[in-house]
C-alpha cells in the first residue's frame, strides 16, 4: 500500500514562499507519475500540478503557472512543490497523489479520477 506524508505548510504573508514535500513509502516512487492537488473550503478539489515518473515532462493549472514549481527526487522518495509569490487564494489543504504510470512522459494534466492514491495534506494558509 502507497503511502504519503505531506509536510511543509504553515502560515505565510502574501508575496511569501513555501516548499511542500510528499514523501511517499510502500512503493518505489519511480513507478508513479505524482500531482498535487489543493482543496479550499466550500471549494471542489482543484488540480495544481503533476510531473511524469522521471520528472521529464510536468503540467500546471493557469491559476499557478510561473509561480509553482513540482519536482521529484525518486532516489528518497519525495516529490516538491515549490510556491513562489503567494497569494490569499492559494490558501487551502494541499495533497498529493499518485498514478501507477511508470516511463510515460505526460501529455497534459492528469484529472482527479486517473489517480490511484492520495494522501491526507498539508494546510497553507496565505494571510497577511
Amino acid at each position: 500500500q502507497l503511502k504519503f506524508a505531506e509536510s511543509g505548510g504553515g502560515l505565510v504573508q502574501p508575496g511569501g514562499s513555501l516548499r511542500l514535500s510528499c514523501v511517499a513509502s510502500g512503493f518505489a516512487l519511480d513507478y508513479f507519475a505524482m500531482g498535487w492537488f489543493r482543496q479550499a473550503p466550500g471549494k471542489e478539489r482543484e488540480g495544481i500540478s503533476c510531473i511524469s515518473s522521471s520528472g521529464g515532462t510536468s503540467y500546471y493549472a493557469d491559476s499557478v503557472k510561473s509561480r509553482f514549481t513540482i519536482s521529484r527526487d525518486n532516489a528518497k522518495n519525495t516529490v516538491y512543490l515549490q510556491m513562489n509569490s503567494l497569494k490569499p487564494e492559494d490558501t487551502g489543504n494541499y495533497i498529493c497523489a499518485a498514478l501507477s504510470l511508470r516511463g510515460v512522459e505526460l501529455l497534459t494534466m492528469i484529472q482527479p479520477a486517473e489517480y490511484d492514491y492520495w494522501g491526507q495534506g498539508t494546510q497553507v494558509t496565505v494571510s497577511s
